[in-house]
């Protein structure tokens, strides 16, 4: 027999396999996400949880400061999702409320065909992780007050004298690419 028939027989079977498993895999719905699909029996999603785990000033010096922000992420669900990316804003309230100091991504989304190295978590049920990223501010001239909020925050740690208000939305699907809809959180703390 030609060796071909095998080769197309078993991209046949492969492709097949995979085609079930996208098409009749588990369904699960997150509540209040606009999205007007009933599934019989599909269990609901419960959305993940995020807190505010640490905000401190690593290192300041006359021209720039690094903070470092740490966030947890709790999934209360039996199955695994994953977070694709965490967009935060920080604010130093004391300074200013409605200019932000600095801000961020945590995590990347997927574009296109699944990626090889992409930078998102998959967080097993029932369990979380802390996401940390560290921001470096430069100094300006009219930034005087908040300086001095900074270094009284290096010097005392959590008792310093700065006000922090940070506000942003983890994006997080199902254990699988391509099962589900993308499903988002927001969030908003103050310290």
């Amino acid at each position: 027999m030609n060796p071909k028939v095998f080769v197309f027989a078993a991209v046949l079977v492969i492709a097949g396999i995979l085609g079930t498993i996208v098409i009749i895999g588990p369904d699960m719905e997150a509540p209040n996400q606009g999205n007007n699909v009933t599934t019989e029996n599909a269990p609901t999603i419960k959305l993940v949880t995020v807190d505010l785990e640490d905000i401190s000033v690593l290192k300041i010096n006359e021209r720039s400061a690094t903070i470092e922000i740490a966030f947890e992420i709790s999934n209360p669900n039996p199955r695994a999702v994953i977070i694709q990316t965490m967009d935060f804003n920080l604010f130093e309230t004391g300074f200013s409320s409605y200019e932000q100091l600095a801000g961020g991504t945590i995590g990347s989304r997927p574009e296109g065909m699944v990626e090889f190295g992409s930078n998102y978590y998959t967080l097993l049920g029932e369990s979380s992780i802390v996401l940390k990223k560290k921001i470096t501010i430069a100094n300006t001239a009219t930034s005087g007050e908040l300086w001095d909020a900074l270094e009284s925050e290096y010097d005392n740690g959590e008792s310093g004298s700065a006000s922090w208000w940070v506000t942003g939305t983890v994006y997080f699907n199902l254990s699988s690419m391509t099962s589900g809809q993308e499903n988002t959180v927001p969030f908003e703390f103050f310290r």
